[in-house]
């Protein structure tokens, strides 16, 4: 199956913790490589929470911000990449915003022959655009590779009603739509996300990304929370 995984930044440094915990990143190197074991053609999407955070730029323009976050997802692109290659798993870096020797030009031809070729595909830069989030970058991504599923990383084992960490009686889904998932307000991914999903037969599993072997299990719907058109 081809799939595309999508990294909040904080997966490579913990919650609220700054930078790369060598521990964390070992552990989506081996997450990674159990999808490629299975024969799974994989791209990733990762957030640059680990380094920077618009809203954290107090006094700059929404526009100036993202475009600052996006730099930090160059960043962390050409780490993951460059963790991945020194594992022994082949690994390139796309973005359609820089021209660093890292990255590779974002061509779908390029995509596909990657894929193909059993390479992790690293996307940085984000959509390419500012005022749109990561969660939209790994919808429009997954749909430009032709992944049918997108396997949401998150620190919760799936979609609840309410916070579970702050209500004990919070309800967790096992399957929802994208109509359901709107109409409820639910904070999966951002309705931008949820519409190119929906529109293109996309798929998304939410669960936790921390435990080991759950990437497996979220492709074939033994953890998390499914939403489907």
């Amino acid at each position: 199956m081809r799939l595309l995984l999508k990294l909040s930044g904080e997966a490579l440094s913990g919650e609220g913790k700054k930078g790369y915990d060598p521990t964390l990143v070992q552990h989506i190197v081996s997450e990674i490589r159990s999808l490629l074991e299975e024969g799974h053609e994989i791209g990733v999407v990762v957030g640059a929470g680990n380094l920077i955070r618009g809203k954290e730029l107090h006094g700059m323009s929404p526009v100036v911000a993202d475009q600052i976050g996006m730099l930090g997802t160059l960043m962390n692109a050409i780490y993951l990449k460059e963790t991945l290659q020194s594992h022994g798993i082949g690994a390139i870096a796309i973005s359609a915003i820089s021209n660093l020797p890292s990255f590779e030009r974002l061509t779908y031809e390029g995509i596909d022959a990657a894929l193909r070729n059993k390479k992790v595909v690293v996307f940085g830069g984000g959509t390419s655009n500012p005022l749109f989030t990561t969660d939209t970058a790994a919808a429009l991504r997954a749909a430009e590779m032709g992944a049918k599923l997108i396997l949401k990383a998150t620190k919760v084992d799936g979609v609840y009603d309410k916070d579970p960490k702050k209500f004990p009686d919070a309800k967790k889904f096992d399957r929802l739509s994208f109509d359901e998932a709107i109409k409820l307000g639910l904070k999966v991914m951002d309705l931008e996300a949820f519409m190119m999903c929906k529109k293109m037969g996309i798929d998304i599993v939410v669960f936790d990304f921390f435990k080991p072997g759950n990437c497996k299990k979220a492709v074939f719907g033994k953890t998390g929370t499914l939403v489907t058109s």
